[in-house]
């Protein structure tokens, strides 16, 4: 199922429900087949998600320091919550930016 992010700032963000599902979990909101970010919830939620981004980057240095002996190993990484979550934090970012609302809808 798909998720779709819209915003009078920037253009609707598209993803599927369970990373959708995650990343509201991230910033204090739960998945229904619609719902809002109010534009006064927004520095929060901004503030969780960078948070949560930094310290998924820290978890993934510390194992390959484990495991490859430094923290940027010669392995390939795979997709982290960054990549995944800069679409959504970026209309984060340009909804308060222009003091507007996300709203969301199945």
């Amino acid at each position: 199922m798909l998720v779709t992010f819209k915003s009078r700032a920037s253009p609707d963000v598209l993803m599927l429900a369970d990373l959708a599902n995650y990343l509201l979990g991230i910033v204090g909101k739960r998945l229904g087949s619609r719902g809002v970010i109010a534009r006064n919830e927004l520095p929060d939620a901004i503030g969780r998600m960078e948070d949560a981004i930094a310290e998924d980057q820290r978890m993934s240095d510390a194992h390959d320091e484990m495991h490859y002996g430094t923290p940027t190993g010669v392995h390939e990484r795979s997709a982290g919550l960054a990549q995944r979550a800069y679409p959504f934090l970026d209309m984060l970012r340009e909804a308060q930016k222009q003091d507007t609302d996300i709203i969301w809808g199945l």
